[in-house]
């Protein structure tokens, strides 16, 4: 099979597996690829929450957009970035995920072990549960599965986004990103 025709096309659906804001069956549903450890990565946070924001302010109507996170590891560049989202994936198995995420890319900065802790300890997880499940990696295998999802899309390093399964090539601006966004809905 040829990869570069399907480079721009999203190979795995968004699914009840994911981490998603938002309900799957809106009319636009974005997919992330990133890492917690990435300063783009945290300016595309930003700017997608930003795009949730004015779709929100913009529609009186609920669900027009899902926001789905799938994560994307470069260990070479960002040797943080698989811990911290050992930790994200530790938070979901406590009903936490998306309130782990938002602690993790507040602090890109600062993504040290015992960093890691404190986070979760602000959270009031289930600290000694969390620590079990990262030194047994009982997720490890979860973020994999995101990753190589990725490469089937040809995703080659984060952030990539993808808007109703085509890939996101334009500028990251909130004008153009909420533009294309727009254009996808209609």
């Amino acid at each position: 099979m040829n990869q570069d025709s399907n480079a721009n096309q999203l190979f795995l659906p968004p699914s009840q597996r994911d981490h998603y804001q938002g309900t799957l069956t809106a009319p636009i549903v974005l997919v992330k690829y990133g890492n917690y450890q990435s300063p783009q990565c945290g300016e595309v946070h930003r700017l997608i929450q930003a795009v949730q924001q004015h779709f929100n302010s913009v529609f009186a109507e609920e669900n027009r957009l899902c926001v789905v996170f799938r994560h994307f590891i470069e260990n070479s560049i960002y040797p943080q970035a698989q811990k911290a989202a050992e930790v994200a994936e530790a938070a979901a198995a406590q009903g936490q995920f998306w309130q782990m995420h938002e602690m993790l890319f507040t602090h890109q900065h600062a993504l040290d072990n015992g960093y890691l802790v404190e986070y979760a300890n602000r959270l009031e997880l289930d600290i000694p549960q969390l620590l079990q499940d990262l030194s047994k990696q009982r997720h490890v295998d979860r973020i994999n599965e995101d990753v190589e999802s990725g490469y089937q899309s040809g995703v080659i390093t984060a952030p990539a986004l993808f808007i109703n399964g085509i890939r996101y090539c334009d500028r990251w601006s909130l004008e153009e990103l909420t533009t294309t966004i727009d254009t996808a809905s209609h």
